[in-house]
């Protein structure tokens, strides 16, 4: 079926995840093609209640077709009245400087189509998060509120800036002869599976441990990361280091061949960086102390190393074109709430932290998952969450955070980078 500018009545029946008949949806579908190629889809149920939930979805290397929104959600949304609408960005990738216009656009196709709906929340997980955000902060904005979860909400620039200090420390004291990749990355996967290798090498010693320890704390990974795992204890060091471990490589060489590609270059760098310094700011300098004692190893020495090893230096182009559409001023125009989970190992929850330092009180919330893994929310607490979003809209006011979260203090994030950092300081650290 053509979907260019084409309005289809058709129901669409939608089984819940517990498959159960009672629970069906029926639900139309309203799709077409904007002006940019980008397709766009919205499902629009029955009761709908004149909330339009707009998706962003996560990195993925491929463009694929609209989701307006994930199977485990979908039909709990329906249910419940929202109207669900996505793009397919009209580009896979990192794509944020053509995902952001398209879901805009899509809002607009869909009010031009169904009338205004009372309400548009942008609601997003891991990029889709960053879109989320970037919305938020439109001046003029389509939406109203914004929902950012996993969210990568602290900026590219920023993220992977942490996790090339994470990197660093990997291709320099884990893997010093394995012609690791930390710029310029020519095959991402095939980087990463030198770093993978090394990195499961160095975990069967002592030392290795000490070192990925190191690396872990400078690239923001948190003490639990895994959402099968218990979270280990404050004093299970060896445990923490576990979780550290096995989203290490995930977490610090993140894929940069499609970014670097649209941005022109290198946009990370370590220039000027003094890794002693950046150990002390985290706040975590004890668990990586306790690790080196237990191996027999120096620290003061593997952060000479570090010192002495050639620095990466950034393109001054790349770098802009990452500010301009990957980085968020932490001023959004619009309410916004930030979710994330306490050992969320890929999208460091530092991020979090330094969105909601940057940003005003009155407009930003963060909420924290007692959870680990990336994007693994409950269909409850991302009600939750929305109708945290919900009351602040309703109330003109935060309302006290909901029973499904927990208060929560992660590291610093000691390399942000924000468009505009308001009180905080320089823009990018």
């Amino acid at each position: 079926m053509s979907r260019r500018f084409a309005l289809c009545l058709l129901p669409l029946a939608l089984l819940a995840t517990s498959g159960a008949a009672q629970d069906a949806v029926t639900a139309r579908i309203v799709e077409g093609t904007l002006p940019g190629g980008a397709q766009w889809q919205a499902e629009v149920p029955q009761n709908f209640n004149g909330t339009l939930l707009l998706y962003s979805h996560g990195y993925s290397p491929r463009k694929d077709a609209p989701e307006p929104a994930p199977k485990e959600y979908r039909n709990l949304l329906l249910r419940k009245g929202y109207a669900l609408i996505a793009s397919d960005f009209g580009a896979g990738g990192w794509s944020l400087e053509q995902a952001v216009p398209a879901q805009r656009a899509a809002v607009e196709a869909f009010s031009a189509r169904e009338g205004r709906p009372r309400r548009v929340l942008a609601w997003g997980s891991s990029m889709g998060g960053l879109i989320s955000t970037a919305l938020a902060e439109q001046d003029a904005p389509a939406i109203d509120g914004a929902l950012a979860m996993c969210p990568s909400i602290g900026g590219a620039v920023g993220m992977m800036n942490t996790g090339l200090d994470g990197a660093f420390a990997i291709a320099t004291l884990i893997a010093p002869h394995s012609g690791l990749a930390l710029v310029n990355v020519a095959d991402d996967m095939s980087n990463g599976r030198k770093a993978m290798a090394a990195v499961a090498a160095a975990a069967q010693t002592r030392e290795g441990r000490a070192r990925i320890a190191l690396a872990g704390v400078l690239g923001g990974i948190p003490g639990w990361t895994r959402s099968d795992r218990a979270q280990p204890e404050a004093d299970d060091l060896e445990g923490q280091v576990n979780e550290m471990a096995a989203t290490l490589v995930m977490g610090t060489l993140m894929p940069r061949n499609d970014q670097e590609r649209r941005a022109g270059g290198a946009f990370s760098w370590n220039t000027g960086v003094d890794y002693a310094k950046v150990l002390d700011r985290t706040g975590r300098r004890p668990l990586v102390d306790a690790m080196y004692r237990k191996a027999g190893l120096n620290l003061s020495r593997d952060l000479a190393v570090l010192a002495r090893a050639p620095r990466i230096t950034a393109r001054p182009a790349a770098v802009r074109y990452m500010m301009e559409n990957y980085t968020p001023t932490a001023q959004p125009k619009v309410p916004i709430v930030s979710l994330q989970a306490v050992g969320d190992g890929v999208t460091s929850p530092s991020l979090q932290r330094a969105y909601l330092e940057a940003a005003s009180p009155a407009m930003a919330s963060g909420l924290w998952s007692n959870s680990a893994g990336h994007c693994r929310f409950a269909a409850e607490q991302v009600m939750a969450a929305l109708g945290h979003l919900e009351a602040r809209l309703d109330g003109g006011k935060w309302q006290p955070r909901p029973a499904a979260f927990i208060d929560h203090m992660p590291a610093p994030m000691v390399r942000s980078c924000l468009r505009r950092s308001g009180k905080t300081g320089p823009a990018c650290q």
